[in-house]
């Protein structure tokens, strides 16, 4: 056995330990291994994505959840229809009265009596043409004065506005039988009744008050997710996204794409061009042409909880590591073609910056 430095001698317990020679070598091994597979993880390749969660929507605006309102101010006093029934546009849904049960009587004697007025306006006025004429021939030929002449025009004019404030009067009562008359408020569109929000027989409701919510179910669906401004910049439309939908187990590996099981493609239909409040992009998501199909509408329905993974470029593991360190952006210094990230070329961070305007030109081409 050689001997031990002398400095061991301080250390009495480890001088008289003798690990077997084999045991020493497993531990080189292992070391060696381990060094070996950390090197190699810096040069394998890793697929960037931009992590968001979100939900299931419908692409065409019609086809989302539409709110039944009530057209008049009123009582609530009967429904057509129940939670959960199918339903089709134009179907009844409720029936609003006014709290005054003889106002419609009211309005259309209203209307009556001012018909009867218009016609009388209207004889009186023929008359006033007649005393015009008269008087326009007797003035031609000196017999009248133009005082008279004028008074007969006059009269004409106050017949004529007189005329137009009653056929007003009969236009707006016309209008409030319009919007009473509409006291049976009809479905929008077809779909099922998802919830009936007031009572009938006993509440009071105004104009506008939403009495239920029908939720259409033939839709066309799409995804919306919502995605860290930091990354947004980057993402452009039809770029590829993994989904893993609410209630359908996956395994994702966000960098390696091929070993992911349980993942929908789909990918970037459009970006919001403005952030929401609280600082995260709405970025579209559509099914993915010539992939696998998305679960049926009986499993995914409108609303349902959706996680997502936009795709970037490939980089290797080494890169990604550093760019999640320093809390960089995705492609950071790789590509991706941003002015503000070419201004920023002489920054701290060194190599990574160097690529700015070689791939900002790729991007460019890419878009056009």
């Amino acid at each position: 056995m050689p001997d031990r430095p002398e400095h061991s001698a301080h250390f009495t317990t480890l001088a008289s330990m003798h690990p077997p020679r084999l045991t020493r070598l497993i531990a080189l091994l292992v070391l060696g291994g381990i060094a070996l597979a950390t090197g190699i993880l810096f040069f394998v390749p890793w697929v960037q994505t931009a992590q968001g969660q979100g939900e299931v929507i419908a692409v065409d605006p019609d086809d989302r959840v539409r709110d039944v309102t009530s057209l008049i101010s009123g009582r609530v006093t009967e429904f057509f229809v129940q939670d959960g029934q199918q339903v089709s546009a134009g179907d009844p849904v409720a029936r609003v009265e006014d709290v005054d049960p003889q106002l419609i009587q009211r309005l259309q004697a209203e209307r009556e009596q001012l018909l009867l007025e218009i016609d009388a306006i209207d004889r009186r006025r023929q008359v006033a043409m007649i005393d015009v004429d008269r008087n326009r021939q007797l003035f031609s030929e000196g017999l009248s004065s133009r005082r008279d002449y004028e008074q007969s025009q006059i009269k004409v004019a106050e017949a004529d506005a007189t005329l137009a404030e009653a056929r007003a009067g009969v236009q707006r009562i016309d209008t409030e039988l319009s919007r009473q008359s509409a006291q049976i408020v009809r479905a929008p569109r077809d779909g099922r009744v998802q919830q009936i929000n007031v009572a009938a027989g006993s509440e009071l409701v105004s104009q506008g008050t939403i009495l239920a919510v029908i939720a259409p179910e033939q839709i066309k669906r799409a995804v919306q997710l919502y995605i860290d401004g930091r990354d947004v910049p980057l993402i452009h439309n039809g770029s590829p996204v993994r989904l893993e939908f609410e209630g359908f187990p996956a395994v994702q590996f966000s960098g390696w794409p091929s070993l992911a099981q349980g993942i929908y493609d789909g990918r970037v239909r459009s970006v919001d061009p403005i952030a929401l409040p609280n600082g995260l992009f709405r970025v579209i998501v559509e099914p993915a042409p010539g992939k696998r199909p998305w679960p049926g509408r009986r499993f995914v329905r409108q609303g349902s909880n959706v996680l997502g993974w936009v795709q970037g470029e490939t980089v290797t593991v080494g890169y990604e590591l550093w760019r999640q360190l320093n809390d960089f952006p995705l492609k950071f210094g790789q590509g991706g073609g941003d002015d503000a990230y070419k201004s920023g070329s002489s920054g701290a961070a060194g190599a990574p910056y160097g690529g700015a305007s070689k791939t900002a030109g790729e991007a460019e081409a890419r878009k056009k």
